[in-house]
């Protein structure tokens, strides 16, 4: 081990510990209630007792990529090791964790491969890359100045991926269909399979900025303009209602409108495609 090496690995330790105790740098980022975001006990624990490893150990047990290993590193707590790993300057550390993080990003998204292994999607490739690409910069930026936004993935790291890679589905729709009008089948009136299956990746209630106040204002809007029906959906659906249940002491919407589990979900369709393209165009104003 060279002196350098050495030198940053008493560092390593030395930065998360003071009289025995092990000290894990609290996030900033703030709930709109002003409330600071704040990991889960566990992973706070566990980021104090990985603290003392040597970097060797700690490499080691980052590598582990089975989460039913008892040894498991959390991705929340690599996010936490990658970015206090700034205080040191050390790019070789950085490095090392950075690339096991990446590879655990990359495996949790869609390939970009058809299932014929010949062919390519165009649209999850595109996916791909877009949650890739907005990932690693953010884990770039970080490292020039403290980026809040990287505090969620040390709260919930896979549902931060999950945000990124809705955005990136959105992105990718709205550059797919906003030229195209909705397309309903003539015979039945009900929206085409493709339509469908779009607004179904679409949830406007756990959209990743559904917490910022205009993106609010502007889903209340669209909501507001949609026809009687579609709206009293939307308004049950937002509250948490099913849409059915095989409970029979359970309220339903399907049962609070009279109307059957197929008709509710295909106005809820039309409602959700409605309200996509609403918003996507709000955002373009």
């Amino acid at each position: 081990m060279s002196q350098s090496e050495r030198a940053a690995e008493i560092g390593h330790k030395e930065a998360g510990s003071h009289a025995g105790e092990a000290i894990v740098i609290p996030l900033r980022k703030r709930s709109l209630s002003n409330e600071l975001y704040k990991r889960d006990p566990k992973i706070e624990t566990l980021i104090g007792q990985l603290t003392i490893l040597s970097r060797g150990e700690f490499i080691a047990r980052a590598a582990i990529s089975k989460r039913s290993d008892p040894r498991y590193v959390p991705s929340e707590c690599l996010v936490y090791f990658i970015r206090s790993s700034r205080r040191d300057n050390n790019e070789a550390w950085f490095e090392r964790l950075y690339r096991i993080l990446i590879e655990r990003v990359l495996r949790s998204l869609p390939r970009s491969e058809n299932s014929d292994g010949m062919t390519e999607s165009l649209t999850r490739g595109l996916v791909r890359d877009k949650v890739f690409s907005r990932f690693v910069e953010m884990l770039s930026a970080d490292r020039a100045s403290y980026v809040d936004k990287l505090d969620y993935f040390e709260v919930r790291f896979d549902g931060a991926i999950a945000g990124l890679r809705r955005d990136a589905q959105e992105q990718a729709w709205r550059d797919e269909n906003r030229s195209r009008p909705l397309e309903y089948d003539e015979e039945t009136g009900e929206l085409t399979a493709e339509v469908e299956a779009a607004a179904g990746v679409f949830d406007p209630f756990a959209a990743s900025d559904f917490d910022d106040p205009s993106y609010r204002s502007r889903l209340d809007a669209a909501i507001d303009a949609l026809p009687p029906e579609q709206i009293r959906i939307m308004h049950m659906l937002r509250q948490g209602f099913p849409i059915d249940s095989k409970e029979p002491d359970v309220m339903t919407i399907a049962k609070a409108l009279g109307r059957s589990e197929k008709t509710i979900r295909t106005y809820r369709d039309k409602a959700i495609a409605t309200l996509r393209l609403a918003l996507a165009d709000g955002e373009q104003q």
